[in-house]
């Protein structure tokens, strides 16, 4: 199997920080949590260490462990950054053949701050990554199963509308990890092309994104039936909410598969994720782990259960196999340290016994 991973790549610096060396700050009335640093102040870091990162090499990385022949399309510079993901990228048997080199922009880079409770915040230069182009999207890159759309920003994020029908046309399975900037800027674009994705993964702040634009032409799902005593999944019970929008999680798969999309996973951190497969709700909990970094958790979970899929497994075990391959990820504090190979990430799906699916008819 062949897959094509289109999105970003950056150098991610990871500064880990102890817990009492920097203050964290929580909002009583909301879900939003600060880092707070003094100013004028050196703060002692444990480490700062250099890793190879972004939407499109998290992807093909993942890919290729899981015995994918991989490739990825993502636009780079000319300097040293580049040289260190490009070395990477061979050294995990990703081929590099349609990576673009930029003699204008530098190579994307990011700055990650890992306290607390390890939900990293991140500072991110875009660089070639902004950049990316129709010209740059070879038809011959297409001629795979598995097409992996990741982060597209700044005016990259125009070339997914063409991303998607070239993919079509090639006849590949076709994945999209949207994300929130991408959602938020160009909404009527990933929307127009819902119809031609088989697979898309969001996180529950990318779907509340959504539903300003969902609501008016979503028809109510009722409510799958919980068995008295019987603890419902979170999200379940609270649905997605936006400002003065709200949606119930039954309602908000049944909208975006009325527009064609095949496979929807919405994940909800710790507290664990759902796909919605033909007309199943399956929900699975969180692996438990000790979390060292969250980055690069939705990256493992949304090219894994694509792989899974590509591969031919039915969704419960994707999304089994893309719970426990995240939860190893965020166990290092890089995105890609944790990404299993096949061979051992089928050995903890059969002795994975803390992983108790649900189902619910749509």
């Amino acid at each position: 199997m062949k897959a094509l991973c289109i999105g970003g790549a950056t150098v991610d610096a990871i500064a880990t920080i102890e817990s009492d060396s920097i203050e964290r700050m929580s909002m009583l009335n909301a879900e939003t949590s600060f880092l707070l640093l003094e100013e004028g102040r050196k703060t002692e870091a444990h480490d700062i260490s250099t890793h190879c990162g972004g939407g499109a090499v998290n992807a093909a990385v993942a890919l290729s462990r899981l015995g994918l022949d991989a490739s990825a399309i993502a636009k780079l510079g000319r300097d040293a950054r580049a040289d260190f993901i490009l070395s990477r990228l061979t050294a995990e048997g990703v081929s590099t053949r349609w990576i673009i080199r930029d003699a204008t922009a530098p190579t994307g880079a990011s700055m990650i701050i890992s306290s607390h409770e390890r939900n990293a915040a991140v500072f991110t230069f875009r660089g070639a990554n902004a950049h990316l182009e129709s010209a740059d999207l070879a038809r011959e890159a297409f001629d795979v199963d598995l097409v992996y759309i990741s982060s597209l920003s700044g005016k990259s994020a125009d070339c997914f509308p063409q991303a998607v029908r070239m993919a079509r046309t090639a006849g590949a399975l076709i994945a999209v990890n949207a994300t929130i900037r991408q959602l938020a800027v160009h909404p009527d674009a990933f929307l127009a092309n819902l119809a031609a994705i088989d697979i898309l993964a969001l996180n529950r702040r990318e779907a509340e994104a959504l539903l300003p634009r969902l609501t008016n032409s979503a028809a109510s799902s009722p409510m799958p039936r919980i068995t008295a005593g019987d603890q419902a999944p979170p999200l379940l019970t609270r649905g997605l909410q936006s400002g003065t929008f709200e949606m119930s999680l039954p309602t908000f798969f049944a909208a975006l598969r009325a527009r064609g999309t095949r496979h929807i996973m919405l994940t909800d951190g710790s507290n664990g994720a759902f796909v919605c497969s033909d007309a199943d709700m399956i929900y699975c909990p969180a692996e438990p782990t000790d979390v060292a970094s969250t980055a690069g958790a939705g990256d493992a979970m949304g090219a894994t259960f694509s792989a899974f899929i590509t591969l031919g497994y039915p969704a419960d075990v994707a999304l089994k196999a893309a719970t426990i391959n995240a939860a190893n990820v965020v166990a290092f504090i890089d995105t890609q340290s944790g990404l299993l190979g096949r061979h051992a990430l089928e050995q903890r799906l059969g002795a994975s016994s803390g992983q108790k699916l649900r189902r619910w008819k749509m």
